[in-house]
């Protein structure tokens, strides 16, 4: 199978398999990480290849939903690749992607190894700040039955995935213990520029939210 009908076959498998969910990680999340890795991997000159796999797989087996499981995303995604021919190299290549793409927490690293890695792990935090990522943030702590906000319950910047995956804190916590923190966390130009505009607005929303919580405005 050439290229293009594999990527082609990998956006139908995946919005077949996504549409519709409602946590905020659905196929319209997968399209705006796929469109963005392509814009970044032109910049950098990335393997587009691998970007576009890694990018449409990436979400496919979230441990999120798996029971914490981390090895179902890279299981899955290797089954269908070689259910279509991938050739070996980029199967590796795109799961050790899968693998390491996750935010870990505030206190641990979350290295990629490649160029390609780098910036599907750039365009998949462009879509966890800013505007969308604001609306991600709240979607999914519906999703998971959190409380909006508590001010008795503080931010914690955990120092293991373990400790991160386990939280149940608030929604706003959130914000505090990953979504800040991801502007500092880019690794290519082109979404640190990015990152920057999508970075203050978070910033302005919480300003409003509090005053709005305080009976300010």
């Amino acid at each position: 199978m050439q290229k293009e009908e594999t990527i082609a076959a990998a956006a139908t498998y995946v919005r077949n398999l996504l549409s519709g969910e409602g946590s905020g990680h659905d196929w319209w999340h997968i399209l705006r990480v796929w469109n963005n890795a392509k814009s970044i991997a032109a910049q950098e000159d990335a393997d587009r290849y691998v970007v576009e796999l890694a990018a449409l797989l990436h979400d496919i087996g979230d441990h999120k939903f798996h029971n914490g499981d981390e090895t179902v995303g890279p299981r899955m995604a290797r089954e269908w690749m070689e259910q279509h021919a991938v050739d070996e190299d980029t199967v590796q290549h795109v799961c050790q992607i899968i693998r390491d793409l996750s935010f870990k927490g505030a206190g641990t690293s979350s290295a990629m190894a490649t160029l390609e890695g780098r910036v599907v792990q750039d365009a998949d935090r462009l879509d966890a700040i800013g505007a969308i990522g604001i609306a991600r943030t709240f979607a999914y702590g519906g999703h998971k039955s959190r409380e909006m906000y508590n001010p008795g319950i503080k931010p914690v910047l955990h120092d293991s995935f373990e400790a991160y995956k386990n939280n149940t804190a608030p929604t706003v916590n959130h914000f505090y213990e990953k979504l800040l923190l991801l502007k500092d966390r880019m690794h290519t130009e082109t979404a640190k520029e990015l990152a920057q505009q999508r970075h203050q607005y978070m910033e302005e929303f919480l300003e409003q939210f509090y005053a709005e919580w305080d009976g300010k405005r």
